[in-house]
């Protein structure tokens, strides 16, 4: 037998780790670099839900009529600092284009071609690790104060039940069954059924990564500074840790929102944006959420966590070095107090996070035009935990030479 082929994942989040795993299934010797510890990110602060389903992109078509709403509410879902429009400008065209309808169907055909199978391919990597209960049967929630808004011909939900999402209006008396703690000015839900949810993002990141480091794969605590591709193939990545500039044959690229910077001095540009992100934990809420809710009035998601109750969502444009404005958090407790009434919040936690996010609402996976040995997996936007194991998989298969059994296209590099 020949000597193991080397595969260096840049990003120790969700996405990267699952890579990791693949890549070990694959035969391959893996080391992931990050400076930051597995799932500390994005893949820590997220909402928790694995959104089997998921399949609507976030540009769909007239949501241009909704953003100066949005975007004039201090309780909105969308804040953009105004020091950062020009620049955020060029991004936001490329969204509204994705929402065309002529553009919008196979874009959800792509989405759940990701997403389906996540929940059995996180419980084959959960499996032997005695942490199955991170990942639990859920629905998704969908609550609205006006009756009238849960109309299942509403374009987003026809866009669903096309796909055969299983999905099921319930009204007042059904809803309040089902997450008795809602407040009574919620009349009506939509439910999308056959989910799941972390009840600790972070956590399952972490025993993942666990897993990974227990089959042999090496974490590496440091930043990559430049990607070199080597004449011949393989690829080097020059860090700023003790390993200096490591070798690989094969190169993932999965560091979320830093990841075009690294492409950059290749002469690859991508329109990825750092999306902002904020969460709010109630650390004693006395109230449960006993699956993922949306509340589709202001697009937050609540959700009951071992560490409590999570409230995340909301969408900031500031830039990638931006320094963080946790009033942007703080929204959330009044939130909160109108989903759950009897919330306590008298001790709470707020975060911040960025996701990586393209105009389509869909990640890049696969080869680097001209660089065979850097293989992209990054640009998850809102979905990185759902789509995380099922884009290790196809890294890992693509690593290996194989042609995977479903189009790629949709997620070229080089399709903007």
């Amino acid at each position: 037998m020949g000597e193991m082929r080397q595969a260096t994942v840049v990003g120790a989040g969700i996405v990267g780790v699952c890579a990791a795993l693949s890549l070990l299934e694959k035969g391959f010797a893996v080391r992931v670099v990050d400076p930051d510890p597995p799932a500390d990110g994005a893949s820590y602060g997220n909402a928790g839900v694995i959104s089997c389903w998921a399949c609507v992109p976030q540009a769909v078509p007239g949501i241009w009529k909704n953003v100066p709403k949005w975007l004039l509410d201090p309780e909105g879902p969308i804040f953009l600092r105004p020091a950062y429009a020009l620049r955020a400008l060029p991004w936001a065209l490329k969204f509204f284009r994705a929402g065309a309808a002529d553009r919008v169907p196979a874009i959800a055909d792509a989405m759940l071609a990701l997403n389906h199978p996540t929940i059995d391919l996180y419980r084959g990597h959960l499996a032997g690790t005695g942490r199955d209960d991170l990942v639990r049967d859920s629905c998704y929630v969908h609550v609205f104060r006006d009756p009238a808004m849960a109309d299942l011909n509403r374009y987003e939900w026809r866009l669903r039940a096309e796909r055969g999402v299983p999905l099921r209006r319930v009204d007042a008396g059904e809803l309040h069954e089902i997450e008795p703690d809602l407040s009574p000015d919620y009349t009506a839900g939509i439910l999308v059924e056959r989910q799941a949810r972390a009840v600790d993002p972070g956590g399952l990141g972490k025993v993942l990564a666990e897993k990974a480091a227990s089959l042999g794969a090496e974490f590496l605590r440091a930043r990559a500074r430049r990607l070199i591709p080597r004449e011949g193939g393989g690829c080097a990545v020059e860090t700023d840790g003790a390993a200096g500039t490591v070798e690989a044959d094969i190169v993932v690229l999965a560091a979320g929102a830093w990841s075009a910077r690294l492409l950059a001095p290749l002469g690859v540009t991508v329109p990825l944006e750092a999306e902002h992100g904020y969460h709010m934990i109630m650390r004693d809420p006395g109230v449960t959420a006993n699956n993922s809710v949306l509340d589709m009035g202001h697009k937050f998601v609540a959700s009951t966590m071992s560490m409590g109750l999570r409230c995340a969502g909301t969408v900031e444009f500031a830039g990638l070095d931006a320094a963080p404005n946790y009033a942007r958090a703080r929204v959330f407790e009044r939130l909160a107090k109108r989903l759950f009434p009897a919330v306590n919040t008298a001790d709470t936690e707020e975060w911040r996070g960025t996701r990586p996010s393209f105009p389509d609402s869909l990640p890049c996976i696969g080869p680097v035009p001209g660089h065979p040995s850097i293989i992209t997996a990054f640009g998850h936007g809102h979905l990185g935990l759902t789509m995380g194991p099922k884009t290790g998989q196809l890294v890992a298969a693509l690593a290996a030479g194989e042609t995977p059994n479903m189009d790629m296209a949709p997620y070229r590099v080089d399709r903007f």
